[in-house]
């Protein structure tokens, strides 16, 4: 099959796949998810560059998806929109080995990232090891070059880019009935789909039994561990919602290029081709959603990025730090001293508007504040405690 020639050749009404009423329609459902990926991928961008406090090693792995799926609105979704509007392939041969490399590249790259989510949540939750930013460039390193390899292999002759079966893009050769052919396909689908996604499902697997089992022992039930125990869990339940979308997005096109290169030819058509190919690359738009409703950090940052007003205003009130000279601290436990040991510490703890105080003096409470000075001559000491 040559794209050239069958690009320019003169198209009769019977060479066109679908009706005109359905490339429109193909032409602004692929559009709009070019739109929206390219924009919500940016705004990620963005608030990783723009603030300090996300630049940790988890999310520039979350970054490095971002990058891909950016990548993939740009430069993978262009030429199927342009062949939607005009009703099939108008692209040489050797924009269309780019199409296929391009978009089998960074489709790659997401899930093998995925998949190196899913292991640092392990290696925190299972082992309490943290990730550090030399670790994570090391994965993101060896995700793109694997990638690579795996996607450059066709350019050496081991299987080929070729037009889609629905002719609006390029992917594999996933038809061919050539055994070399055939056991690229196998070893592909193996290394860049089912191993993937079981490094996932086992390590998933083993954070569900992990903080189930932390939650059952009573001696661990700690304000401190409850709190580490939900936060582990969010963030797990927000990596695992990602993998989960990821896969109801490619798994169709998984099943479908099964279909086509173990099964008969006659059994996928155009139209059963056509939408799990669009299916798959929505999933560019979806993790950005994610991030920004499931990531308190990423929320907070996009309305500072928004509306740096509000965004101050919501900051300042949930983290200002203890003010000694604002407000006035009130006692609410105090204990009095025994009759039998006037020299018992006195105790007093107090609130204010961000934090608990606890302040110990060894003589009566006459004027006390968390403004006492280190030359007075009553020994005061203070202890503030934040609030978890």
């Amino acid at each position: 099959m040559n794209p050239v020639n069958d690009s320019r050749a003169e198209r009769s009404a019977e060479d066109y796949l679908f009706t005109v009423g359905t490339y429109k329609l193909l032409a602004f459902t692929i559009g709009t998810i070019g739109v929206f990926g390219f924009c919500n991928n940016v705004v990620v961008l963005i608030l990783y560059c723009k603030f300090k406090r996300l630049r940790t090693p988890t999310n520039l792995l979350l970054v490095n998806i971002s990058l891909s799926d950016l990548l993939v609105s740009v430069i993978g979704v262009n030429f199927t929109f342009a062949s939607c509007v005009k009703g099939g392939w108008i692209w040489s041969q050797a924009t269309c080995i780019w199409d296929g490399f391009s978009n089998s590249l960074f489709g790659i790259v997401s899930i093998m990232t995925l998949s190196a989510l899913a292991y640092e949540r392990y290696i925190r939750v299972v082992h309490a090891q943290v990730v550090d930013f030399p670790w994570a460039w090391r994965a993101i390193a060896h995700i793109w070059l694997y990638s690579l390899a795996w996607t450059g292999a066709p350019l050496l002759g081991w299987n080929r880019y070729t037009l889609e079966i629905h002719r609006l893009g390029c992917s594999l050769d996933w038809a061919s009935k050539d055994p070399n052919d055939a056991s690229f396909i196998l070893f592909f689908l193996l290394a860049c789909f089912f191993v993937p996604v079981g490094v996932m499902i086992y390590c998933y697997g083993n954070i569900l039994y992990t903080v189930q089992m932390l939650r059952s022992i009573q001696d661990l039930q700690t304000v401190q561990i409850i709190r580490i125990l939900r936060y582990e869990k969010k963030v797990a339940v927000m990596f695992l919602l990602m993998i989960s979308c990821f896969l109801v997005c490619w798994t169709p096109y998984a099943v479908v290029s099964m279909m086509e290169a173990f099964g008969r030819k006659s059994m996928v058509s155009p139209t059963v081709a056509i939408i799990p190919s669009f299916f798959a690359k929505s999933s560019t738009a979806y993790n950005p959603l994610i991030y920004v409703f499931m990531s308190r950090k990423f929320r907070r940052c996009l309305l500072q990025l928004l509306c740096s007003r509000l965004s101050w205003l919501q900051r300042n009130l949930k983290e200002r730090p203890l003010a000694p000279v604002e407000r006035p601290i009130r006692p609410i436990v105090v204990s009095n001293g025994c009759s039998g040991s006037k020299d018992r510490p006195k105790k007093r703890v107090t609130f204010c508007s961000s934090s608990i105080v606890f302040i110990i003096t060894s003589d009566d409470f006459q004027h006390l504040d968390v403004t006492s000075k280190a030359g007075d001559s009553t020994k005061v000491n203070v202890i503030q405690v934040r609030p978890l």
